[in-house]
Order: C-alpha cells, then structure tokens, then sequence
C-alpha cells in the first residue's frame, strides 16, 4: 500500500486553485497555458485510470467525498475537496459533476509514421471532432493529427464528445499540411464529385483519411498530397453527409477492409 494522497478542502472562491480550474473548465484553450487537463466527471476519469494514467490531482465535491471509491482516491498524489458550490461554479455542465482529475499535457506532440491515422483539416466544431476521435478509436486508428485551424482536442467540448477516446490515440495539435508527409502511408480523401464509391474501392491499411472542414471540405495542399479519391454513395440525392458521420462511414471502411485480408 502507498502513502496516503495529501488533502486539502478549499471552502473559498477566491483561492488560486480554483480560478485555474475554472479557466480550464470554461476557457477551451486553456490547457495548453497550463500544461494540464481538466476531465470533469467520472466516466472520463474512469477511461484515464482505465488506460494506466494517473492524475496528478483528483478533486471531489464535498457531498460526494465520503462516497468516493478508495481507488479513485489512491490513483492521485494529491486530493482537493470542493465545497459544493465551487464544484457547482467552475463546472462547464448543465448538471454538474462530483468529481474530476488533472492530468498533465504534453504539448511536444510529434507525428508518428506507418499509423493508421485521421487528419483533421480545420474541422471547427468540438462536437464533431469528439465523435471522430470516438470514431477512430473504436475502428483501430490510433493517430491524430490536428492541422492548425482545427477545434482544441483537449478542450471540454471535444472530450465530452470523445467519451474517453482521446486517451487510446496519439494526438498531434497545430500541425502543418506539410507534417502529413511523415505518415508514410497512403492519404485518402473524401470528395462528394470524384473520386472511386467507397464500396467498390480497394482500400490501403495503414492509411490516413483526411476529414476536411465542414463547409470548405478538405484543402488543396491535401488534395494534392493525397493518393486516393474516395466518395460515398448518397442514393437520397443529399449534397453531401457531415462530417463527423463520414468519418464514421470511411473509417468503418477501412477497419472492415483491413480484417477481411487478416481473414
């Protein structure tokens, strides 16, 4: 058994602890000021523990502390307890939490070459972007790279959204298009006019699929690069699918593609 994590119950507004969390909370940049993430609620840090992480602080509302499983207590060095209403205060929930850890980032990301990876081309909305990553998790990629115009990964939108995804991928934030050209795997992009019907296709594994953003699609440096043109049937006459749900669609593609020739 190890030493018990060190305590501290915070009752007032004003204490410098808090004002961080809050900003972190609420400010979608913020991490990357302070080198750490904030996961509010207990499925995000259940899926951090889940994966061998350990936060460096765990913070409990203090209706909630006498409750608190002895694990998610000793996973932390360091334990604050909240009044209620702070945890309340800094919360960006409609119904807040009653609990959450911070976990160090590293901001030294780099891409990772021969990954099965997603680029995201300036994709803008947090909730989109979460599902991708969910999307990508659960179809066996296990890179992202975040080209710079792209909504912040680790903001709480995008990790709401995730639903704990983030932590079983690599992920690259500010990327140029020109980082893409150390993936060394095949790039594909999807088109709603050109391009081969994602069910005849062949499709490469690893590969990279490159999502673009959501009313300009993917960029002309990436179309350029790119050595594969994929479109998905719309048989309903829509212009085009969004985002998120394409992703789902050609990374789904993929993974299936990948365990046929396993088979």
């Amino acid at each position: 058994m190890g030493s018990a994590p060190q305590l501290t119950v915070i009752q007032s507004r004003d204490n410098s602890f808090v004002k961080e969390l809050r900003r972190l909370s609420q400010d979608s940049t913020a991490y990357r000021k302070q080198g750490r993430i904030w996961l509010e609620g207990d499925h995000l840090c259940r899926a951090a523990l889940a994966r061998g992480l350990k936060p460096a602080v765990a913070v409990f509302s203090e209706s909630f502390w006498p409750q608190v499983p002895v694990e998610w207590v000793q996973a932390a060095s360091k334990v604050i307890v909240l009044a209620d209403a702070l945890f309340a205060d800094i919360s960006g929930l409609e119904s807040p939490a009653r609990m959450g850890y911070l976990l160090p980032w590293d901001a030294g990301q780099q891409v990772r070459s021969g990954q099965a990876t997603v680029v995201l081309d300036r994709v803008q909305d947090a909730g989109n972007v979460g599902s991708i990553l969910r999307s990508a998790a659960a179809f066996g990629f296990t890179q992202i790279v975040a080209l710079k115009g792209t909504a912040a990964l680790w903001s709480q939108k995008v990790l709401r959204a995730g639903m704990g995804a983030h932590f079983g991928l690599h992920l690259v934030e500010a990327a140029a298009v020109e980082d893409v050209c150390q993936l060394q795997v095949p790039l594909i992009v999807t088109s709603s006019h050109q391009g081969d019907l994602i069910h005849e296709a062949s499709l490469p594994w690893p590969c990279a699929w490159a999502m673009g953003h959501e009313g300009q699609g993917v960029g002309p440096g990436l179309m350029e690069m790119a050595g594969h043109h994929i479109r998905i049937a719309q048989p309903g006459g829509e212009e085009s699918l969004n985002v998120a749900a394409a992703a789902a669609i050609c990374l789904h593609a993929s993974c299936v593609s990948a365990l046929a020739r396993q088979g």
